[in-house]
């Protein structure tokens, strides 16, 4: 169905563009490779049998080719999260949206282009909970002949937390498609791939940070968690935060950090203690009721070098939030800002053109006699203004540029159909049903979105991790209760909000993010509670091309996964 003129000369392109520049290559090859935790051995998919994944590391503005060869059994894609990919939605990763899944025994070159983006992002896979195991790091370094806008570390770390289950993951997932019901939750939380010393048959392997005393290191936190978010802190030490999602910020001094699944967060660490051994602890931040998590707590050793004689038993961090204190999980996020100087300016939009109000909720579906595992017998679902998201049987970017009819719907409402008290104990249970549907969101390039994300009680409730592909927002605002369009806009930071591209939602609360919409392509935004994503709270923006040739999408890679 691509075999017409238009995508012909689109090859051309795409081929005579590879060969004129010589990038750097690498080579991801998703295999199954048996690894033991929690005392048994199982067999895990992976890239280049390493759990976490290798890490990438490159400099801001650089473009690298990733060719991935699925040597599982499983379809497979592969996204680079936080990665604008400016004009190459081709590559993003999303299964479905911009692209359909590679198959066992296929592979794909995938362009990465880097932009702005500089500190820490990830990769990880973009299909069903594969990315519970295949993840690993991406390490942008100023470009060359600049600096950090801070002093420059001794030492660099990735600081990798994951989830981790006894059962197949794929397991998991099926059990809950199945039934309806919440998943299973995780026997465990890692860092750097190994759950520490708390968990049976861990300790041996618990990840060690060797440091000298007086000299500071650069953390960089990548939130991996399939489910949960979390909060993390280091035993009588304070850190420093210094950017998030691959952008600065200004200097935050923190005894704590909050971290959504999917984002990302670098910490400066001063070792400026006594030389000892202290945990790094993290555990889960979960205040919607009657939602099953995690309660363990993983950890890894900070460890001073030294001629000395430790401690018999390091101690648990006492300035780790308790799991349901929504106050500290919202202060952190909120205290965020931008660096904002002469040498990292912000660009606000002020001028909004496309205003949208998006209603996240979790729902339920009735399920015949009551037989699903939901409450009161229903299926769990969630919904973006009333709509939960459908996969179509081919990829919308496919069939957006290639004018195939009969995928999506364009008519994706600005506004929810039913307005309400969103945040109100009591609603009626009519509320609970969305619609199935496919649809987009249409925007025209160069549009200024403000978007704000109004979450519910509807089926309790939940926060939110909502992450957008192809930009960065500035996060104006954020606030618990409903949002006020006549009040709260008032107290929006127009001045130096942060540059994200993954934003936790309050529970019972609101977010509002401002873009402009100058990277055309098909660009998914979704929940990153991958159980929340499966269930439909997602949707696709496609931007349309602008005026000029710098403007448009680029041409397709001539070995696109067929479908």
């Amino acid at each position: 169905m691509w075999l017409n003129l238009k995508f012909l000369s689109w090859l051309v392109l795409a081929v005579g563009a590879i060969h004129c520049q010589a990038y750097v290559h690498h080579t991801f090859v998703v295999k199954e490779t048996p690894y033991t935790r929690l005392c048994s051995t199982k067999n895990i998919l992976t890239v280049n049998g390493q759990f976490p994944g290798p890490a990438l590391h490159v400099h801001q503005g650089d473009t690298i080719f990733v060719d991935v060869h699925n040597q599982g059994n499983f379809n497979i894609t592969i996204h680079w999260h936080g990665i604008k990919q400016p004009r190459n939605p081709w590559s993003d990763g999303p299964e479905y949206i911009t692209q359909c899944p590679i198959q066992p025994g296929g592979k794909f070159r995938q362009k990465i282009i880097f932009s702005t983006e500089v500190g820490t992002l990830w990769w990880h896979a973009h299909s069903e909970w594969w990315r519970a195991t295949v993840h690993g790091a991406i390490i942008i370094h100023p470009k060359k002949g600049t600096k950090y806008p801070f002093p420059l570390p001794h030492a660099e770390v990735p600081i990798i937390f994951g989830e981790w289950w006894k059962q197949e993951i794929l397991a998991v997932y099926n059990e809950a498609i199945f039934t309806g019901g919440a998943p299973n939750v995780s026997d465990a939380y890692t860092i750097n791939g190994q759950p520490g010393a708390l968990y049976p048959c861990s300790k041996p392997d618990t990840f060690k940070l060797k440091v000298d005393h007086g000299k500071t290191y650069l953390l960089r936190l990548i939130n991996s968690a399939v489910m949960d978010i979390l909060f993390f802190a280091i035993a009588k030490h304070n850190v420093t935060v210094v950017g998030t999602d691959g952008s600065y910020t200004k200097p935050l001094e923190s005894s704590y950090v909050t971290i959504s699944p999917g984002q990302t967060i670098d910490v400066l660490l001063k070792a400026n203690q006594k030389s000892d051994h202290y945990y790094m602890a993290a555990r889960a931040y979960s205040a919607a009721p009657g939602v099953a998590y995690d309660n363990t707590t993983t950890t890894a050793i900070l460890e001073y070098n030294g001629n000395y004689t430790p401690s018999s038993s390091p101690s648990l961090p006492n300035n780790l939030p308790y799991f349901n204190n929504t106050n500290a999980s919202v202060s952190f996020t909120s205290s965020l800002r931008s660096l904002a100087d002469k040498n990292h300016p912000v660009s606000v939009p002020i001028n909004i053109t496309k205003r949208l109000f998006f209603v996240i909720s979790v729902n339920t579906f009735p399920c015949p006699n009551n037989s699903c595992a939901g409450p009161n017998g229903t299926r769990l679902a969630t919904s973006v203004n009333n709509i939960s998201f459908v996969n179509p049987y081919i990829d919308i970017l496919q069939a957006y540029y290639g004018h195939i009819n009969g995928v999506f719907g364009t008519n994706f409402p600005d506004f929810p159909p039913y307005l309400f008290n969103f945040t109100a104990e009591d609603l009626p249970l009519y509320l609970e049903t969305p619609r199935h549907g496919t649809k987009v969101k249409i925007l025209k390039f160069n549009t200024t979105v403000e978007l704000v994300f109004q979450g519910t009680t509807l089926v309790g409730g939940n926060d939110h991790p909502m992450h957008l592909h192809g930009y960065s927002f500035y996060v104006v605002g954020m606030g618990l209760g409903n949002f006020d369009k006549d009040k709260d806009p008032l107290r929006y930071n127009l001045v130096d909000p942060p540059f994200m591209n993954t934003i936790a939602v309050p529970l019972d609360g609101w977010t509002a993010i401002r873009f402009r919409a100058d990277n055309p392509g098909v660009w998914f935004l979704h929940c990153h509670f991958d159980r929340h994503m499966t269930w439909g709270m997602d949707m696709a923006f496609v931007v349309k091309n602008g005026k000029g040739r710098k403007q448009h999408i680029l041409p397709p890679p001539p070995d696109m996964p067929p479908c």
